[in-house]
């Protein structure tokens, strides 16, 4: 059974820290899924179900539906990296439409910033080709920088392509008070920017921070009750890929199957998306999923974000309006929570003023998890504004 019109987003909320010092993994769990349920105008004894991932504090779902006092009668903690909370949005749809619940809660938490990060690759000997890569030494940026120079090289796509992605999330992160970095900046500036992994810059690199965000999926029945405007899931695919025992090829990721699936489930069309929420680890990440997504032919994703196409008001497909992860947010290397969340706000019209894409009414949220060089997941949504 297909999720559409059967689940409704219905509450969402964004933690406003980028840096939580003093605060717990679990209280920011907790933070954010009050926010989220106020916005819907529901509590904690409407929850039935409970979404997280698997780096929630201690048993995942067990420990935090204990913390934060919920009685369910459903749980998910699948964990796909930065594609995660896109499936974790189909899959509660799914457990709705199944009668498993009716008020799903979807937690995200991070203190990646607080906390800090090893720069060292660790080798996860449980997934089998990892000891035959690490000799190699992947890291993320440089498996990310390995996939945007073969881009180059198959289709010609500049650095200066690449920096326009950068440049339009900064041109939207300028009118959001919570995002990271807020100063809007130049093609140039991008380039002239330290290299971190040839040809990523720092600037063509998200941010670190902290933060979270919620997300409250329910019935259509239970969205019918309450005061705030509901986004309907249409649409939705979910999708892995990976090395292949070495027959890899760089030239697209798991979007192309998640695209399809969603859009096939949804009965629309890229032509038909008015707003893109795109995730932004770098900006080849982007780019690569908006050729994989069909906004554009494989290897003209260059050209399709030149020349400020990407900015709301400006150009063809407003993309990220709150500054994405490339300037707003991205915790917990989770960063499709926030996708989904700027999606609802757009469609909901809630958007900053100066972004806000007018009379929108179908937005798509796609999420990447993993290594685009190397195993990844793909999660993607496509949403619609209830009239």
């Amino acid at each position: 059974m297909g999720t559409r019109a059967k689940a409704c987003i219905v509450g969402a909320f964004e933690h406003p820290t980028r840096k939580a010092e003093d605060k717990s993994l679990a209280q920011l769990h907790a933070e954010v899924a009050k926010g989220a349920l106020d916005d819907a105008g529901l509590s904690k004894h409407d929850v039935d179900g409970y979404f997280c991932d698997t780096e929630a504090p201690g048993l995942g779902p067990l420990s935090m539906v204990d913390y934060l006092g919920l009685k369910v009668r459903h749980m998910d903690n699948t964990d796909t990296g930065g594609s995660a909370y896109l499936l974790h949005v189909a899959h509660a749809a799914q457990a709705i439409s199944a009668g498993k619940c009716r008020v799903a809660l979807i937690t995200l938490a991070g203190r990646p910033r607080s906390a800090g990060q090893s720069a060292e690759p660790r080798v996860d000997y449980n997934v089998p080709d990892m000891p035959f890569e690490m000799p190699y030494g992947p890291t993320v940026v440089n498996t990310y920088g390995m996939c945007a120079m073969r881009h180059m090289h198959e289709f010609g796509t500049t650095s200066e392509q690449l920096a326009w992605i950068k440049v339009a999330a900064s041109h939207h992160a300028q009118h959001n008070p919570h995002a990271t970095l807020r100063k809007p900046v130049t093609v140039d500036e991008v380039l002239a920017s330290p290299m971190i992994s040839d040809p990523l810059h720092r600037l063509d690199c998200c941010v670190v921070s902290d933060g979270g965000g919620a997300l409250v999926v329910a019935s259509t029945d239970v969205a019918r009750e309450l005061k705030r405007p509901a986004v309907r899931v249409i649409g939705s695919g979910e999708a892995a890929k990976h090395p292949s025992g070495g027959r890899v090829d760089l030239s697209f990721s798991a979007a192309a199957w998640a695209g399809r699936q969603a859009f096939d489930e949804a009965g629309v069309e890229p032509s038909d998306i008015q707003y893109a929420s795109i995730y932004d680890s770098f900006t080849i990440t982007v780019l690569m999923q908006l050729e994989d997504l069909g906004f554009c032919a494989k290897g003209q994703g260059g050209r399709f974000v030149a020349d400020a196409n990407l900015i709301s008001g400006v150009g063809r497909l407003p993309f990220n309006t709150d500054g994405g992860g490339l300037c707003n947010n991205h915790p917990s290397n989770r960063g499709g929570m926030t996708k989904v969340i700027e999606a609802v706000r757009q469609l909901r019209g809630e958007a900053h003023p100066a972004v806000q894409v007018k009379g929108c009414a179908l937005a798509l949220a796609s999420g990447m998890g993993g290594w685009m060089g190397s195993r990844h997941g793909s999660g993607v949504l496509i949403l619609e504004r209830t009239h």
